[in-house]
């Protein structure tokens, strides 16, 4: 069933599992889901950096991973629209940043050039996208 919007419809169902559950928590949002799959690649991956690296590019990009669903999960546990929202730019900047440490990774051969993490990363940069939308979606639709 297509909401009525002004310059464009959206069919409701598309954005159904991106939506912020009524009744659920950050838990049952399909963006926090994968976002914790990313960090578990992340922290495995970076098993095999150099040792060296075990204080510099190793923990910046696993902090970088985990401040993506924390961030996620504390805007889920706000109490307006617009904190989850300025919760979930930080959580895509965050992915920015990792993006940037993965492809860092890959130029220093620390990780291989066909590595899954990037496809990994680049999925949960569209969930959050299409979280992002449904919400303000929906915030508009609620004023309307």
């Amino acid at each position: 069933m297509a909401l009525g919007c002004k310059d464009r419809c959206v069919n409701r169902s598309a954005y159904e599992p991106f939506l912020v559950p009524m009744a659920g928590t950050h838990r049952d949002l399909l963006a926090w889901q994968e976002a914790m799959k990313l960090v578990a690649s992340v922290y495995r991956a970076t098993l095999s950096y150099p040792q060296d690296e075990r204080y510099g590019l190793v923990s910046q990009t696993r902090r970088a991973a985990v401040s993506i669903p924390a961030n996620i999960a504390e805007g889920a546990g706000r109490n307006s629209t617009r904190e989850l929202l300025q919760y979930l730019g930080i959580a895509t900047a965050s992915l920015a940043e990792l993006e940037t440490e993965v492809e860092l990774a890959i130029m220093l051969q620390f990780l291989p050039k066909d590595t899954l993490m990037l496809r990994e990363v680049h999925r949960v940069g569209r969930l959050l996208t299409a979280l992002r939308d449904s919400i303000e979606h929906k915030a508009e639709h609620d004023l309307a």
